[in-house]
């Protein structure tokens, strides 16, 4: 069903920005593909809104152009990241500022955590592999909004301020984003300057040249043993997708060491029970389902290298871990750790039978709070996935690729795409991604219904539900009977996601944007 969702018949691309859907729409008219509206647009959306995602974050996409490709630039450690050199660097003062907690002795923001960026080398491949324009075509939008500036809205700038009580003791990102108010002009001519470098020097200016440069030496000057080595080591990877099925149809996903494989660990323990009209039993499974996936990830998932998490659990392993769930009561002791983070997510397709699911993070909001003055750009914290845990899959060491919780997604019906989909949130992206096909596909709902619907969410810390506000009282009553243990959230919280869908029909597409950010679906 469509009924109300946007209809394009050419071609069409959904952020989370209107300003990032209109650069990807004019990319399209005037000619580009879906990989060259995608860049433009994730470009945008690096300018005006970057305390989601940025040049200094990492990039992870799946790309269909009648074969399926995974491309994921997930930035290493430095070399010298061992445990005891994070610990040392501590211990002379390199930590996290006291507001942020460790999580499992790992700072959350500094130089510490961060890894080799990598959104800047996949935007140059994904257009030298699956783009018909330049980066400095397709970047002109974005230089133009970063040198003549944007208004920011009250909603961007309520992300602002909820990252200034963190970092706003750093001199360094206040220079650089303090100045984003509501409803004033924000203008970044460094940033403007920063992607003009790009445009005409390619990515050897960032991994080899100028702008690596300045910011080993920024990281160096606060504890951080990155080096340009580290930086001209960076790989793009194009690993084979992973792939699962729920109600016959084959999802597809990112191979670890993003949670992909915990999303289909979620779908695939659903899978296992038939689809219900009653609404209570039906989220009961869904969440125990999520729950049991997510103790899942929390014993193995890890870089694929170093890691113990198969690509996919085997039907038997489902079947075992679906005959833990029990229809009529939640399972107790089922915690697993919160890896919270702030992303785009977003969708474009073309008509020539292009299509991408694209994600591109800085972690946490603003990412590590490291600035790169002269640069404009702001440096992620993926590196705050990793523990100093010895033995933990996931800890760190030197080359190692942190745990990534990004997983943008394809879902195909036999071998036509169906669905292209995706959400920011974090842990939540899991339990997103299994509400909106439950609605999609068990329930029938056309993508706008799909996307616009109450939500839940699980705070796995606590091992709570979390609900939003105009979700039905009655049902979410019924849960404390099963035994959950739930908590009321505002309406459209941001912490729900921003999720986007382009449904590719028969004759064009059909497409939403979350209303919980302030983007919208664009085409022709």
């Amino acid at each position: 069903m469509t009924d109300d969702a946007l209809r394009f018949t050419r071609g069409c691309v959904a952020t989370p920005h209107h300003l990032g859907s209109a650069a990807g729409a004019r990319v399209l008219a005037s000619g580009g593909n879906a990989v060259d509206a995608a860049v433009a647009a994730n470009l945008v959306l690096a300018v005006v809104t970057p305390y989601h995602c940025g040049v200094g974050g990492d990039l992870v996409a799946i790309v269909h152009d009648g074969a399926t490709s995974a491309v994921t630039s997930i930035g290493a450690a430095p070399q010298g990241a061992t445990a005891g050199a994070i610990e040392a660097a501590i211990a002379a003062g390199h930590g996290s500022n006291r507001s942020q907690p460790h999580r499992n002795g790992m700072p959350a923001d500094g130089a510490l955590p961060v890894t080799v960026p990598g959104a800047v080398a996949g935007w140059f491949h994904l257009l030298e592999q699956f783009g018909s324009q330049s980066f400095g075509t397709v970047a002109t939008e974005a230089i133009r909004i970063a040198e003549d500036g944007f208004v920011v809205s009250p909603h961007g700038a309520a992300h602002v301020e909820a990252s200034r009580q963190f970092l706003g003791h750093r001199d360094d990102w206040v220079g650089m984003f303090g100045a984003m108010m509501p409803d004033r002009r924000f203008v970044q001519p460094d940033l403007a300057a920063s992607l003009k470098t790009l445009a005409n020097d390619g990515p050897n200016a960032f991994y080899r040249g100028s702008i690596g440069h300045r910011i080993v030496e920024v990281l160096g000057e606060q504890g951080s043993t990155m080096s340009m080595g580290d930086l001209t080591a960076h790989e793009v990877l194009q690993p084979t997708p992973i792939e699962g099925t729920f109600r016959g149809r084959r999802v597809v996903e990112l191979p670890p060491p993003s949670q992909g494989v915990t999303a289909l660990t979620a779908l695939g323990i659903l899978d296992r029970f038939d689809p219900t009209d009653d609404r209570i039993l039906a989220s009961h499974l869904a969440i125990e389902a999520s729950r049991a996936a997510y103790a899942e990830r929390e014993l193995h998932l890890a870089d694929l290298g170093r890691g113990l998490m198969p690509a996919g659990h085997t039907a038997t392993s489902l079947d075992e871990i679906a005959a833990t769930i029990d229809p009529e009561r939640a399972v107790p002791d089922r915690i697993a750790s919160a890896m919270q983070g702030g992303t785009v997510y977003f969708a474009a397709a073309d008509a020539d039978g292009l299509s991408i699911s694209l994600s591109q993070s800085n972690f946490k909001a603003f990412g590590s709070g490291v600035a790169v003055e002269g640069t404009g750009i702001g440096l992620h914290n993926r590196g705050a996935h990793f523990t100093l845990e010895h033995g933990h899959p996931n800890a760190i060491a030197p080359g190692k690729r942190p745990m990534h919780t990004l997983i943008p997604a394809m879902v195909f019906d036999g071998d036509r795409l169906d669905y292209i989909i995706g959400t920011m949130g974090g842990d939540a992206q899991v339990v997103i991604q299994v509400q909106l096909l439950a609605s999609l596909i068990d329930r029938g709902l056309d993508v706008r219904s799909a996307v616009e619907e109450p939500r839940w969410l699980i705070e796995l810390g606590a091992d709570v539900v979390q609900v939003e506000g105009l979700a039905d009282h009655a049902v979410v009553d019924a849960w404390a009977t099963l035994g959950h243990r739930t908590e009321w959230i505002a309406d459209r919280d941001h912490r729900a996601g921003h999720a986007q869908i382009i449904q590719v029909l028969d004759d064009g597409f059909a497409a939403a944007a979350d209303p919980r950010a302030e983007g919208f679906a664009a085409g022709w």
